[in-house]
């Protein structure tokens, strides 16, 4: 605890000197002025970020300046004889907000404050497990499946845990287990870990893939439909849900196998809701009609996720039509996480606009001897990497901004024949969602871990063997997938 507090105390102290000490280097052959101060930038955000030594918006405000500030005091890079101006920097830093992927994770969370409002979420989710019944394999398998129904209705990880995290606490205290208990400890890492297994299953359940995609979009020109993230990606979760419920059944075996009144408590819960509402049965209309747009995307029309994101909101806010006001949504939204989005599409944009991530990637591929290597060994080598970075970040959103662009320029530089950059980045972008190993290393696990019915050293022993796993099956997939992504 006392190294914690020293590195939150004095991150954005570090940060600044690290921040400075890069600039004070003379800037490298090959790289522009704008780069080189671009890695400054990145070297702060993710010290800042690590650290959690300032809050993210505050951070994304921060990071704002520093762009505007720094890139607008240096030459263009477009044209070297000029001075950038502030003007034009603030523009580059603020570019993010005008991306369609962040208009399309700004809507999903208006969804999910819609969800919240009308209390749909925990409807389904009462519903799911009021069919499973008392036992506590089937109570486990329950909370996994309803954690994978409301990832397609509720693209909020966060939103979904939370509504998640007071069903499962009322159902612990009903059923008379104690708070301490195995059950209660495995229900609740269950309730975060399906949850995170299916932000890479669904393109719309997480904010990272949004600005995966985003790049992807920018940068190499393909736009991945819904439909072909799900084929893709949902396989991976699928079976990592399976074998969730293995490693949690078997590290941490619940005192009992059955409990009694279990399933009876759930269906008093769900009585206690009374008849779906007015405004329930709107929003599951709208909302099962978007998942149809969602999924035949580029199909049956060739309307984007985003604008059909964005259509839906517009409903669901109208008088008469719609399920809530604005002064209901407004205070729901994590307008805090929109902010850091937004930023963080401007920072990947600006690392690579700058000539920043092509000059780090000719660093990182020159380091580790990745420019001819065989494909699923460029696989194996990125996740280890990706892997080990996120044990000090808590937002894979943060996370997928700094890294992303880097990953993307890294591919770039690779020689080795046959390699599908677009392929490789998809599941690169899944290995972002990997928080299986520390509370600190997803919103979502620290809502669970707030309920105090697990330690750390809990969430640790399950999440290792499940992150070792899940490490196996990318390669595994990189192998299988070939055909489609062109990995080997």
């Amino acid at each position: 605890m006392q190294s914690e507090s020293f590195f939150k105390r004095y991150g954005l102290v570090l940060g600044l000197i690290c921040l400075l000490g890069i600039m004070a280097i003379p800037t490298p052959e090959g790289l522009p002025t704008a780069g080189h101060r671009m890695l400054a930038i990145l070297v702060f955000s993710v010290i800042v970020w690590m650290t959690d030594s300032i809050s993210y918006p505050v951070s994304a405000a921060v990071i704002v300046g520093l762009i505007a500030v720094l890139l607008g005091t240096v030459p263009d890079v477009a044209n070297p004889k000029v001075i950038a101006g502030t003007s034009k920097a603030l523009t580059m830093a603020l570019n993010g907000f005008s991306n369609t992927a962040f208009a399309l994770v700004a809507g999903a969370l208006f969804l999910a404050a819609a969800m919240t409002q009308t209390g749909l979420d925990k409807r389904i989710a009462l519903f799911v497990l009021s069919k499973i019944g008392a036992k506590t394999n089937r109570v486990l398998m329950g909370v996994i499946t309803v954690g994978f129904i409301l990832s397609f209705f509720v693209p909020s990880t966060t939103a979904r845990v939370s509504c998640m995290v007071p069903i499962v606490m009322g159902i612990i205290t009903a059923f008379g287990v104690n708070k301490k208990s195995s059950f209660a400890a495995v229900m609740m890492i269950a309730t975060a870990q399906a949850d995170s297994l299916w932000n890479v299953g669904i393109k719309t359940a997480a904010a990272q893939n949004m600005i995966a995609v985003g790049f992807i979009k920018s940068q190499l020109g393909v736009d991945i439909s819904w439909i072909d993230w799900f084929t893709a990606a949902a396989p991976f979760s699928a079976i990592m849900s399976v074998i969730l419920y293995y490693v949690l059944i078997k590290l941490m075996p619940p005192e009992t196998n059955e409990i009694p009144g279990g399933s009876e408590t759930v269906k008093r819960l769900l009585k206690e809701m009374g008849p779906m509402s007015i405004a329930e049965k709107k929003l599951l209309c709208i909302s099962t009609t978007l998942l149809f747009l969602w999924a035949t995307e580029q199909v049956l029309h060739s309307y984007d996720t985003s604008t059909t994101t964005i259509v839906a909101i517009a409903l669901l806010l109208l008088p008469g039509i719609g399920v809530m006001s604005w002064k209901d949504a407004q205070p729901k939204i994590n307008w805090g996480t929109i902010v850091l989005f937004g930023v963080g599409i401007s920072l990947g944009s600006a690392l690579l606009s700058t000539k920043a991530a092509a000059w780090l990637a000719k660093i990182i591929v020159s380091a580790f001897g990745i420019q001819t290597m065989p494909a699923l060994l460029i696989l194996a080598v990125l996740t280890t990497f990706l892997i080990i970075i996120h044990l000090g970040f808590a937002s894979a959103t943060a996370l997928a901004a700094a890294m992303i662009p880097i990953v993307i320029s890294i591919l770039q530089s690779v020689k080795t024949p046959g390699i599908n950059i677009v392929g490789l980045t998809m599941i690169l972008q899944y290995v972002v969602s990997f928080g299986f190993i520390l509370p600190v290393n997803a919103p979502q696990n620290m809502i669970a871990y707030g309920t105090e019915t697990f330690e750390v050293k809990d969430f640790i022993k399950t999440g290792i063997p499940l992150t070792i796993i899940a490490y196996l099956l990318i390669i595994l997939l990189g192998a299988t997938y070939w055909k489609w992504i062109g990995l080997v």
